[in-house]
């Protein structure tokens, strides 16, 4: 029998993004095992205390972005807005979207990430994919508590919101 030509397949590397925000000093250990794993974790703002980054790091590197109720020296030391590259993506960060003050498609940016409205959103805009990972801290009215995934390959970005079983009187 004559040996069988094979065609290797390879998967192209994945990074997996993962994405907080509005904690408010709050690290809740649901978002910590929802964000286990990540390559990388992004913080979208209103951290509320320097434990909070600590506690994510222990999980991946971390990249944070200032909110308006991020105060103090440690606050003082994270940006208004970031650009990370993450293979062949490119991601700007920044608090509020209401701020934004460029144009992410010319921009060639793969995703917008914020917070700022605790309200969880994926939407894609002008080939932009816009991120919202809601809030992983205090509920606030009868939003959900989560937080989101990114998951990036070359050619490809997908967002998933990530919904935190907690109890309803937080």
């Amino acid at each position: 029998m004559l040996p069988v030509a094979r065609r290797a397949t390879h998967r192209l590397p994945e990074h997996i993004v993962g994405v907080i925000s509005d904690t408010h000093g709050v690290m809740r250990p649901e978002a910590l095992d929802r964000l286990r794993g990540s390559d990388l974790i992004v913080h979208c703002g209103d951290v509320g205390a320097p434990a909070v980054l600590d506690a994510l790091r222990a999980l991946a590197p971390v990249r944070a972005v200032r909110g308006n109720n991020d105060r103090g020296p440690w606050a003082r030391e994270l940006p208004t807005s970031d650009v990370i590259e993450v293979g062949s993506h490119v991601l700007y960060v920044i608090h509020d979207v209401g701020d934004l003050d460029l144009e992410p498609a010319a921009a060639r940016f793969t995703a917008v990430l914020s917070g700022h409205s605790h309200r969880p959103l994926v939407e894609e805009r002008g080939g932009v994919l816009f991120v919202n990972p809601g809030s992983a801290g205090p509920r606030r009215f009868s939003l959900p508590v989560a937080v989101a995934q990114l998951v990036l390959s070359s050619g490809r970005c997908d967002a998933r919101i990530i919904e935190l079983g907690v109890a309803t009187a937080t």
